[in-house]
């Protein structure tokens, strides 16, 4: 039984999906003789499939090969597509590079903070040194002066009952003085 109409138009539909893919993934030679772009193949009527009438059938379309016009090479898109890939990946590379050169460029900065912090650390040990050394060589001095100071309080106490007993015998000699 014969397609007729809307049936013969969804088998002619069928039969053009599988060679558009095989003519998309392997090129003919028919194809790639042809000119690109949909405006040569306006211009070439081989590249549409050809419907006859035959007198017997009355209405039955045959379906040759459908040939789509032909795509860029796909070498020319791999390499496109490889070229912008290298770019893109150059990109990366240089961030990720120019990250590592911001790293290294904090860790020398950092490592220099702590060389100066350490010869801070190292002067104020050895002035620490020196102080410690100067209140030594003082401490004789210091202990004579503590000596010194609890005397002259011995003194004060001394001083201060003195004066007490002085009174009280100018008290007893004003008494004894006024009898």
């Amino acid at each position: 039984m014969a397609a007729t109409g809307d049936d013969a138009a969804a088998m002619d539909s069928i039969f053009r999906a599988p060679a558009a893919h095989s003519a998309a993934l392997k090129p003919s030679p028919a194809a790639s003789s042809q000119a690109e772009g949909p405006e040569a193949a306006a211009d070439n009527p081989g590249s549409f499939p050809k419907k006859t009438n035959t007198g017997s059938d009355g209405g039955v379309e045959t379906a040759e090969e459908a040939v789509e016009p032909a795509e860029p090479d796909i070498n020319e898109l791999c390499g496109d597509m490889f070229e912008k890939m290298a770019i893109f990946l150059q990109g990366e590379l240089t961030g990720t590079c120019e990250d590592y050169r911001l790293l290294e460029n904090m860790n020398k900065l950092t490592s220099l903070k702590y060389m100066e912090m350490k010869d801070i650390s190292i002067n104020i040990s050895r002035n620490l040194q020196d102080l410690n050394n100067k209140y030594a060589s003082l401490q004789p001095y210091l202990d004579q002066i503590n000596q010194i100071e609890e005397q002259v309080s011995s003194l004060e106490q001394a001083a201060y009952k003195l004066d007490a007993y002085s009174k009280k015998l100018e008290a007893r000699f004003k008494k004894l003085e006024k009898r």
